[in-house]
């Protein structure tokens, strides 16, 4: 089973008809629907065919009851506490396809107290770098990390956003990340580029590294071995990718567990991404 520890929110997706018109009526069509990095992920490998838990906190509040509910529809095993008021982040797309993202996320960030039946019968537990900001839960994500690794369960650590890392700073964020003792590192190319050279798995204490690149091949990056190009599955009309990444480390993740072989686990992240983005864009 994967779980994955983090942000469940509603997401407010915002797609612009036109530029934006200041102070006044702007065009749009405007989806509500549920989200969140660590959600997306555990969704994304329970539609793939895969056993997932989720672990985090939502308000206690119509909102969060919604959201744990189109969860558990997907089949994920839902392990939420409930306080506060549920998150919300909206994600304007232009006209362009460019994705600006406005984040409240509110009670995700109270999660505290971790237990470790949190852990049982995981392979492995996903951390996106939002669940190493902000307290108490970096510190419960934290604590459930060492737990695991003394189980011997893997550790994926996503890095997730460029703006959160650029605050952190790249020598920072990568002594967070390599603490955490990963197996596996993923980051999309804005994140890779914002890091830098001290993204590497010689940073990391050996860690495989997976660049993810969009449309583009996603880069496998492995100790003493040249860099590793996976193409990308070609899909047609797309509208939206909001939760496209977290969807390929959910099929990375569910292939990696199966059989150690990066290569294939790519090719499943891409099949289990362009299956997101085809039904987000729908």
């Amino acid at each position: 089973m994967l779980g994955a520890i983090g942000d469940l929110v509603e997401d407010v997706v915002v797609h612009l008809h036109e530029s934006v018109n200041v102070a006044s009526d702007t065009a749009a069509l405007i989806v509500h629907r549920r989200g969140g990095s660590a959600a997306n992920v555990i969704a994304a490998a329970c539609l793939a065919g895969g056993s997932a838990r989720f672990i985090g906190q939502v308000g206690d509040d119509a909102t969060g009851r919604s959201l744990t509910d189109a969860l558990a529809a997907t089949g994920a095993e839902v392990m939420v506490r409930r306080a506060g008021r549920s998150g919300t982040v909206i994600a304007m797309l232009d006209v362009a396809g460019e994705r600006t993202m406005l984040s409240d996320r509110s009670a995700c960030t109270e999660l505290a107290d971790p237990d470790s039946a949190w852990l049982d019968g995981l392979h492995t537990l996903h951390i996106p770098f939002y669940s190493l900001v902000g307290e108490p839960l970096a510190t419960t994500a934290t604590t459930l990390a060492r737990w695991a690794v003394e189980r011997n369960i893997a550790i994926s650590i996503d890095t997730s956003s460029s703006a959160v890392l650029e605050q952190f700073g790249a020598t920072a964020a990568i002594d967070i990340i390599r603490a955490l003792r990963p197996t596996v590192v993923l980051a999309n190319e804005l994140e890779a580029a914002t890091l830098g050279a001290a993204l590497h798995p010689d940073n990391l204490d050996g860690a495989l590294l997976v660049i993810k690149q969009g449309a583009l091949p996603a880069l496998v990056v492995q100790s003493g071995q040249p860099t590793r190009e996976v193409a990308a599955n070609a899909i047609g009309k797309v509208t939206d990718t909001t939760g496209a990444g977290d969807a390929f480390a959910a099929g990375f993740l569910l292939a990696y567990a199966t059989d150690g072989d990066p290569i294939a686990a790519a090719q499943h992240g891409h099949q289990v991404a362009a299956a997101a983005i085809q039904r987000a864009s729908a």
